[in-house]
């Protein structure tokens, strides 16, 4: 449904020859894509969008849209440039729109940012800094009385809990931040971070809860039709798999070929080379070293950048 309004408006806005519809149209239907999991094409979207903005005469109608248009391309198009396997890229758009928001010194703006950029280094798994900036974003909404933005920075702060293994605070921040978010009536992210919450149950050995959550983010992306990181929700089911008491090797086995299918239907490198490191460990430890190489060895050949990430540097240990 979004995306089909997002393509009438962005026929409307051709028809009219205005810049600012323009940039608008295209960032709608940047994101739109991007969230579905057409990430080639939401990333032509974002860079037209991009081409088009001009800070002079677009900031002043931060206002009016929310928070800067500027802003909210460069940090959508940083998740989808991420996913695409492009992670320099990704951190320079997540790190130039936090710099941009500053500036600008709007706070509507500076939270949008400040969320996109945090999920941009959760991805990257730098979690000092996403954890500093989920800080800042629930100290700010909590100045500006701003609920829904406040439980959006618990949740990625329980989000990173959850990433470092700090399970029992993850337990807590997460389902009592999603409370709140819910109440706002809204959807977006629940699939991510209810498979962090999943993950999270598991580590505590609470596999029924662990179980309910994986149900429930595969239910919301299909529900939603959120499918950017419907390759991650595969793959973190596939993990709680191997971490239950019984072990559910071809439970886990089965999970992460859905999660490459995925990743390689998106054309989501980033999304392939976490699916196929998952597979390839589950491979070894079942003595199959010659098929966790040959899985593993082209797709982490395909990168260019972010070999500094932890991502790319686990598969030259391997």
């Amino acid at each position: 449904m979004v995306r089909k309004l997002a393509v009438q408006f962005l026929a409307l806005a051709e028809k009219q020859g205005m810049t600012f519809p323009l940039v608008i149209g295209h960032r709608l239907l940047g994101m739109s894509l991007a969230l579905v999991g057409d990430l080639t094409q939401g990333r032509a979207h974002f860079d037209r969008a991009m081409a088009l903005y001009d800070p002079a005469a677009h900031r002043p109608l931060a206002t009016r849209f929310g928070q800067d248009v500027g802003v909210s391309i460069l940090s959508y198009r940083s998740l989808a440039v991420w996913a695409l396997g492009h992670v320099d890229a990704a951190l320079a758009d997540a790190d130039h729109a936090l710099r941009d928001a500053r500036g600008i010194g709007e706070a509507a703006t500076l939270m949008y940012a400040l969320l996109h950029s945090a999920i941009t280094h959760i991805l990257c798994r730098n979690y000092a800094t996403a954890n500093a900036q989920s800080d800042e974003l629930v100290a700010l909404a909590d100045e500006k009385g701003a609920a829904t933005w406040k439980a959006l920075g618990m949740l990625m702060r329980g989000s990173v809990f959850a990433l470092t293994r700090k399970a029992p605070d993850a337990v807590q921040v997460i389902t009592s931040s999603l409370t709140a978010y819910r109440s706002s009536g809204a959807t977006l992210w629940m699939p991510t971070f209810v498979s962090y919450l999943a993950s999270a149950h598991a580590e505590l050995g609470q596999f029924d809860e662990a179980l309910r959550c994986t149900t429930e983010a595969r239910a919301a992306v299909e529900a939603t039709e959120e499918r950017l990181h419907e390759a991650e929700v595969n793959r973190i089911a596939g993990e709680i798999a191997l971490m239950s008491p019984e072990r559910d090797t071809a439970k886990a086995e089965a999970n992460f070929e859905w999660s490459l299918a995925v990743a390689r239907q998106q054309q989501a490198k980033s999304w392939e080379l976490r699916a196929a490191m998952s597979m390839a460990r589950l491979w070894r430890s079942q003595g199959k070293s010659q098929q966790a190489r040959e899985l593993l060895a082209p797709v982490y050949g395909w990168f260019t950048e972010g070999f500094d990430t932890l991502d790319l540097k686990r598969p030259r240990r391997c």
